[in-house]
This record gives C-alpha cells, sequence and structure tokens, in this order.
C-alpha cells in the first residue's frame, strides 16, 4: 500500500492564502448545513470538498505545544503554530450556514414538510463525492485487496444507522462517553454525531441542558453539560490524532474506509423513507383562555409536519376546588425522529405514492450530483497550488 497523501505540509503549516478565502467559507457553509441534518455529518462535506485531511491535521494543531505557548503568553508562536486562518474562514462559512438554515431558509421545517427534496440533495452530494472520491485514489491502490476497507467501512456505516435507539443512563461517565463519540463521529464521514446521539438518548438531554442557559437553572445546566463538554474536547483530540495518523500512513485505505462509511449512510438518506417520529412536550406556558393565542390555536389546524410547534393541552384545574379555571395549558411539541425505514416509491407496494414527491426526490438526486460537478471543477488543483506556493 503507497502513502499518497497528496499535501505532506499541511501537518505542520496553515497553507491558507487569501485567494482561497471564499472557497474556505462555501465549504465550510456546506459543513454547517449538513451538520443540521439528521443522518448527514460535516465531515461528509469536508472530504467531498477535498478539505478533509488539513481539518484533521489542523484540529491536530491544538496540541500540548499550543497549551503550552498560550500558559505562557507566547502569542506569535501559538499563533503560528496552530491553523487558526484556516478554521477562522471554515468556521466563518459554518456559522453563517446555521443561521441561515434556521433563519432565512428553515431547513429542518423543510425536512418535515419536503423530505423527499432535502435528503435527496444530500443523496446526490454523496453519491457523486463516492464516484469523485473512488476516481482520486492511487492507481496503484486499485486492486483486490483494498476492497476489504470499502466493504468493512460500509458495512459499519449500515450497523450504525440501523441502531435502534435505547434508553441510557445520565450518569456522569456515560455521558462523558457520549460526547467523546458524538463529537468524533461530527468529523467522521458518513456517521452523524447529532443522529448518534438520538441514538444513545441524550439529543434531547443535551439539548434541554442547553436551554437552561441564561435562566435561573443556569448553574445546573453547566454541571450536568461538563461531562459532555470533556467528552467532546477528549474525543476530538484522541481521534483527530488517531485519523492524522491513519492518513500520513495509510492514505488510500483510510480514504477507502471512510468512502465506505459513506455508501452505508445512503441507507438512511435515501429520500423515500416511511419515518417514524416520537412526540416530546419541550416546553409549556399557562394563558387564559381570552388570549389571542388561544382562538389562534383553537381556528388553524394543528401543523404535525413540523419540528416544532404549539398546540393546546388542559385547562387548568383549581386544586382546591377541582373545578377547572379560566386558565389552559399551551404546550411547545417537538417531533422528533426515531427510524426510518427506506422503499422503493416505484414498486407495486407503493404505486399510490405521491407523484410530486417522486419527483421532488429525484431532483433532489439530480440537484445534488450536479452540485458535486461543479465542485470538482471549482476546485481544480488548488490543494496542489497552496502546497507549491508554501514551498517558494
Amino acid at each position: 500500500m503507497s502513502n499518497n497523501r497528496k499535501d505532506p505540509f499541511i501537518e505542520l503549516f496553515d497553507l491558507t492564502r487569501l485567494k482561497e478565502i471564499p472557497f474556505l467559507i462555501m465549504k465550510g457553509f456546506l459543513m454547517g448545513s449538513a451538520d443540521i441534518v439528521p443522518g448527514v455529518s460535516g465531515g461528509t462535506m469536508a472530504l467531498i470538498t477535498g478539505i478533509y485531511d488539513r481539518l484533521i491535521f489542523a484540529i491536530k494543531s491544538f496540541d500540548y505545544k499550543a497549551l503550552k505557548y498560550a500558559l505562557s503568553f507566547n502569542i506569535r508562536d501559538l499563533f503560528n503554530h496552530i491553523h487558526w486562518k484556516f478554521f477562522l474562514f471554515l468556521g466563518s462559512g459554518m456559522v453563517l450556514a446555521v443561521f441561515f438554515f434556521t433563519r432565512v431558509v428553515p431547513l429542518q421545517v423543510y425536512m418535515f414538510t419536503h423530505p423527499e427534496w432535502v435528503y435527496g440533495l444530500f443523496f446526490g452530494l454523496i453519491v457523486g463525492s463516492i464516484f469523485l472520491l473512488l476516481a482520486e485514489i492511487d492507481p496503484a491502490d486499485r486492486n483486490w485487496k483494498n476492497i476489504f476497507p470499502l466493504i468493512g467501512g460500509t458495512l459499519f456505516g449500515l450497523w450504525i444507522v440501523n441502531l435502534v435507539p435505547a434508553d441510557t443512563p445520565e450518569t456522569f461517565g456515560f455521558v462523558f462517553l457520549t460526547g467523546s463519540i458524538a463529537i468524533s463521529a461530527m468529523v467522521m464521514p458518513g456517521i452523524s454525531g447529532s443522529y448518534l446521539l438520538l441514538i444513545f438518548r441524550k439529543y434531547d438531554y443535551i439539548l434541554s441542558q442547553l436551554s437552561m442557559l441564561g435562566t435561573s437553572e443556569t448553574m445546573s445546566a453547566i454541571i450536568n453539560l461538563a461531562p459532555f463538554v470533556l467528552g467532546c474536547l477528549f474525543g476530538i483530540i484522541l481521534f483527530s490524532r488517531v485519523l492524522s495518523w491513519l492518513l500520513k500512513n495509510y492514505y488510500s485505505i483510510t480514504i477507502l474506509l471512510l468512502i465506505g462509511f459513506l455508501i452505508g449512510s445512503l441507507w438512511v438518506i435515501w429520500p423515500y423513507q416511511n419515518r417514524e417520529y416520537t412526540e416530546k412536550i419541550s416546553s409549556t406556558e399557562t394563558v387564559m383562555v381570552d388570549d389571542p393565542i388561544v382562538d389562534e390555536l383553537r381556528e388553524s389546524e394543528e401543523p404535525v409536519w413540523r419540528p416544532e410547534y404549539d398546540r393546546l393541552g388542559e385547562r387548568v384545574v383549581d386544586p382546591e376546588t377541582g373545578l377547572e379555571t379560566n386558565k389552559i395549558v399551551i404546550e411547545t411539541v417537538s417531533l422528533q425522529l426515531i427510524s426510518s425505514k427506506p422503499f422503493v416509491p416505484w414498486s407495486e407496494e407503493h404505486h399510490d405514492f405521491d407523484p410530486d414527491k417522486k419527483r421532488d426526490g429525484l431532483f433532489g438526486i439530480i440537484l445534488g450530483m450536479l452540485m458535486i460537478a461543479i465542485l470538482y471543477f471549482v476546485k481544480s488543483k488548488k490543494n496542489d497550488d497552496i502546497v507549491t506556493e508554501s514551498r517558494q
């Protein structure tokens, strides 16, 4: 097995150049948008856009030496050591994506109202990237032996996305372990960190603790989040070093394994799925029965296919008299995916499937693959140019 890592200097230097800034922001935008969708990871987009190895080595730059520089207030050597420019522009794109797809174009809402289109888009992105990445494998490494890491990665990816959520404890050790695994998955192509949080039944727990920050229960939330944060730090430090070692010494095997993860993830990204959701009341509010919001909720149909919506609960009962009062509870309900089973919409069993939804899924797939083709031409040889400049 040859070691064909293309950019031998990315481990030591931040190779970010001014002309690369808009492309890094764009790639960060893709990573941020992917992290919003359960089942898709930012690592997938990093691998697709050709910055995956740079990302891993950039994370690795935050090491013991960086800590020593920081503690000694040696700012100059600290910034020379860490890949801060890479993170600054990549992170800017990710923040922009989160803002855009939560405030401007609510992608999480479209995942419920138009799932075929959204998942079709990411399915097309992943399918296109698989062919692109396979084509970039060193010809010397294209032999029958290397099919094993590809098959192994595929089977592992399928196993992960088909795990059934189970009840789990909220002890320090388990929450720490959950954080370590989830953050590692967030940089692992084909495996979603948010999806693993759902499997470990800690997605709601972490979000609820985050929502308590800034309230009277802030201190309690900080204490409960501490093991998760520590687990994330431990996981990303350990995982980045393992991956960087694999990329340095077994580049093609590692890439083939990651491609296998991508293939396995297609099972849950396929746009046509029978998805099962569970309802969770995330918050409640008590209002008077003559409040305008009560009339509005009574008149409107319940928007079931939304990630979160309000509905009328029970009238408040006076504990002393046992009689209903003139107050009513408004419940904020969150819908959360617990399982999905793919199907073929053109089969006889699903002959009555909505034709518009069939079209949306196909359109999303084609658009995703077209985006990959565009990305391929945009990034053409850019990393090689950066390395050439760094040598001059």
